[in-house]
């Protein structure tokens, strides 16, 4: 190791747990911590390095952060080998737990290993399965409106029943008061009756 690339006593004494924020002197410190700490990568990483401790947090945030640029510029190569990676461990803790449970003596105890041994294969299952929808992804047929017969208005609603009663019904108000005087409202004006001029004075 060159004396460049040398890390310094304060560097190397560092936990591995400890994560690095990096904030200039006008920064708020807290806010540079929020933004930090809730980083999916930073998360994820914290959580490895509980599990296997001879990770660097900040190294593991890092590498990280490079697999997931690569999956958002399209690049699913890593997820997909995880997967099918995923799916042959979860493969041997199935035949694991099977055999297992063929040399247990009591029943409960035979139960148990078999119960966890049907969870892997089910979880190996929908891996398996996860991994084929990103190789193939599933096709769905959506409805088309036709439009052949020029613009059509689509409601999502339930649609009113179509019936001509209204316009049957305006058609015969018209039939009615074109013949015989007749009316359907009731309170319409009648026509004015001339009066008889010889009985109109009584004496």
């Amino acid at each position: 190791m060159t004396a460049k690339n040398k890390p310094t006593t304060k560097q190397a004494n560092k936990p591995k747990h400890v994560v690095d924020v990096v904030c200039s002197k006008d920064d708020n410190r807290a806010d540079a911590v929020a933004q930090i700490l809730t980083r999916p990568e930073v998360h994820a990483a914290v959580t490895i390095q509980q599990w296997e401790s001879l990770h660097d947090v900040n190294a593991l945030a890092k590498t990280l952060s490079l697999q997931i640029d690569d999956v958002n510029n399209g690049n699913m190569k890593r997820p997909e080998a995880m997967l099918l990676a995923q799916a042959h461990t979860l493969d041997q803790l199935f035949n694991t737990l099977a055999q297992r449970a063929h040399r247990r003596e009591t029943v409960s105890s035979c139960e148990t290993h078999l119960r966890l041994a049907f969870k892997a294969q089910n979880q190996c299952r929908t891996t398996l399965e996860t991994l084929s929808n990103i190789k193939n992804p599933p096709v769905i047929f959506a409805k088309q409106a036709n439009i052949s017969n020029g613009h059509q208005q689509v409601n999502n609603g339930t649609p009113a029943p179509v019936t001509h009663a209204k316009e049957i019904k305006n058609q015969q108000n018209e039939l009615l008061e074109q013949t015989h005087g007749e009316r359907l409202d009731t309170r319409a004006t009648s026509e004015a009756i001339g009066i008889d001029t010889k009985l109109a004075t009584v004496e």
